[in-house]
Parts: C-alpha cells; structure tokens; sequence
C-alpha cells in the first residue's frame, strides 16, 4: 500500500514538473505558428528566444524553450525606456511588443507585456497607484548601442539590389529615438507593386511574424535573403522562383503599420545589412 501511494507520488511530482517545463519538442505538422498559439506566446518571441534565423525550418523532435508570458504595470514617471531597461529589453521590442508607436505616450497603471527571460528586475511588490498619465520624457538618455560589425567578404561587397518599391524613402536603416530598424521603408499607395530585388526563390510567404503582416522573404545566391513586409497582396508562394524585377507582391498597410508602407530588409548570411549600400 505504502509502495502505491508512492508511485503515485512521483508520478504526481513528474506530472507537475513537466506541465512548469518551459521547452517544448516539435512535432510533425508543427509550425512556429500553431505552437505560438498553442503555448500563449508572439512568434516573434519564440524566434529571439530561440536565435531561430530565416526561413525558420523546424525540425520533428526539436527542443523549443517557450517563454513566459508576464506583465508590468505602469508607475508615475515611468518612461518605455526605464521600463524596458528595467527589463532587459531593448526600446525597440518592448514598444513592438505591445503595438506603441511614437510619441510612446504611457498611463499610470497600464499593462505592459514584458518578456521575463534574462530579467535583472526588482522581486518587490509593485504598488498600486492612481489613474493618470504620464509620457516619455524627451530628453531621456537612450542607452549607447554598439552596433554589431558585419563581416562581408571582400566577393559580395559588389553585391547590388534592384530598388523593390518606386516610392520616397521614409524610414531609413538603424537606430532613431530609441527604436531600430533592420531595414528601410519606402512609402506608396495600396496596390502599388513590390518587386523582386534579385532573382531566387521564396523561402517564406506568410503573416505568421507579429507586425510584419503579409510577409515575403526571397533567398538569393551567395547567402543573401531579402524581406518584404507589410503587404496586401502576396502574388507567389513559398517554393516560387522568382526573376529580378518580378512583381510579387502589392503594397498595403498589414502588421503594425498605420498607413501604406513596404518594409525592405536585405540580410547577409542571417544578419542584417543597410539596404542602401547594396541597392542600385
């Protein structure tokens, strides 16, 4: 009798720390997406917690560690960068993260998703405080970003893109009041067209990442991928072969954007590059 209760003891233990075990295995027909939703998390934050890269290939038996899902509430004189900084975020994610946009004007109070993996922050209990309002402060010191240097050899340096939208640049590569930005943003209509800045082949068509609605990504030779996002319409699928100067996609205002917008991003062996030096 003693041995049963026991058993199932360690079963119940077992039990117990398998359902508070944050990994999770994939299995056949499970997408980035299907888990995100099945476990409560942005796909977005199963990629950075992960260090998945382009075209995001699951593996049947691949460990996936799923991070938790927490919150912070608003305090008086808080800004988004204290908050994020507080929490080892980046402006950037923690503003992308919750759909802000400038002037990243705060409430007292207000529910913040943050993301708790790596979290440096305070255990004490927070306080509950009145209604009111509060925003960034402008004169706020961002922290200082060392940008990561880009190893491109000396044979793709000469490397040259075709420009995939006709329309004004309005968003340029890098860091800009505390947000970054892996690529550049050409402004237009809906239904303008987006065209294939080098031939290759679509490796991703979807709007499974948070933000990026309809999404395109073509892999080229040499190592080279290009991002399309923000689309309205998506005129190929994955698998596609596409030629430079092919119409793929039109241009719309999906994801996180207000108005009609391509988001370009042209990536080096997984790492992001400024669209500028490379396009003709």
């Amino acid at each position: 009798m003693k041995y049963k209760i026991c058993m199932r003891l360690i079963v119940v233990v077992v039990c117990v720390m398998l359902a508070s075990c944050n990994v999770v295995r994939v299995s056949k027909g499970d997408t980035l997406y299907s888990i995100s939703r099945r476990k409560n998390v942005s796909v977005r934050a199963l990629i950075e917690r992960n260090h998945l890269v382009a075209p995001y290939t699951l593996k049947v038996g691949q460990r996936l560690i799923i991070p938790r899902t927490e919150y912070y509430r608003v305090h008086k004189g808080d800004t988004l960068y204290s908050i994020a900084k507080r929490h080892n975020m980046t402006v950037s994610s923690l503003a992308r993260l919750n759909k802000l946009s400038a002037p990243y004007t705060l409430s007292v109070g207000q529910r913040l998703q943050v993301s708790d993996w790596g979290n440096k922050s305070s255990t004490k209990p927070q306080k509950t405080v009145a209604k009111g309002t509060t925003k960034v402060q402008k004169n706020e010191k961002e922290p200082n970003v060392v940008p990561k240097k880009i190893t491109v050899p000396k044979s793709a340096k000469g490397k040259r893109f075709d420009r995939p939208s006709s329309g004004k640049i309005i968003s340029q590569f890098g860091t800009s009041n505390g947000i970054h930005n892996d690529g550049i943003n050409f402004a237009g209509k809906v239904g303008d067209p987006i065209k294939a800045a080098d031939a290759g082949t679509v490796v991703y068509a979807g709007n499974e990442l948070k933000g990026y609605g309809n999404l395109l990504l073509v892999k080229h030779d040499g190592g080279w991928i290009t991002a399309y996002a923000h689309n309205d319409k998506l005129l190929v699928k994955k698998g596609a072969q596409v030629a430079r100067g092919q119409k793929i996609a039109t241009m719309g205002k999906t994801g996180s954007v207000k108005t009609p917008q391509l988001h370009f991003e042209v990536r080096y062996k997984t790492k992001v590059v400024n669209p500028m030096e490379y396009l003709k």
